[in-house]
């Protein structure tokens, strides 16, 4: 399998694994950080134009996750754990990367098939 190849397959498959983890947004946050890290790392192969949107997206995500984990390990937030819910917005780079990235990721596969290195239409001969 080519580089080239490789590297719009693990695009692919992370973009799914960003959209599958999006199910159940906390237990499928592990899925979704490897999808957004394998879609920056597919992006970064093929040297797209937009490989530093799909970098900063996954540390978005990889942090908003990490803060969600921390506070859920802590108990929660609001109710009467005696922690502010005003908390929670330390967790907002996750879903704010995680948009970002599935926007980023669309640009980018428009742009592989507009620049013909993806194959469109019929193909059959």
């Amino acid at each position: 399998m080519n580089k080239l190849m490789l590297s719009k397959t693990m695009a692919i498959i992370g973009f799914v694994a960003m959209l599958l983890g999006a199910i159940d947004p906390l237990e499928g946050s592990i899925v979704i950080v490897m999808g957004a890290w394998l879609l920056a790392l597919g992006a970064m192969f093929l040297q797209h134009r937009y490989r530093r949107w799909l970098y900063l997206s996954a540390l978005m995500i990889v942090l908003g996750v990490a803060v969600m984990l921390i506070l859920t390990w802590m108990g929660g937030i609001g109710g009467d754990t005696g922690r502010p819910m005003a908390l929670g917005l330390f967790a907002l780079p996750y879903p704010i990367g995680w948009v970002m990235g599935l926007v980023v990721a669309i640009l980018m596969f428009r742009d592989l098939v507009k620049t013909g290195t993806v194959k469109q239409g019929n193909t059959a001969s």
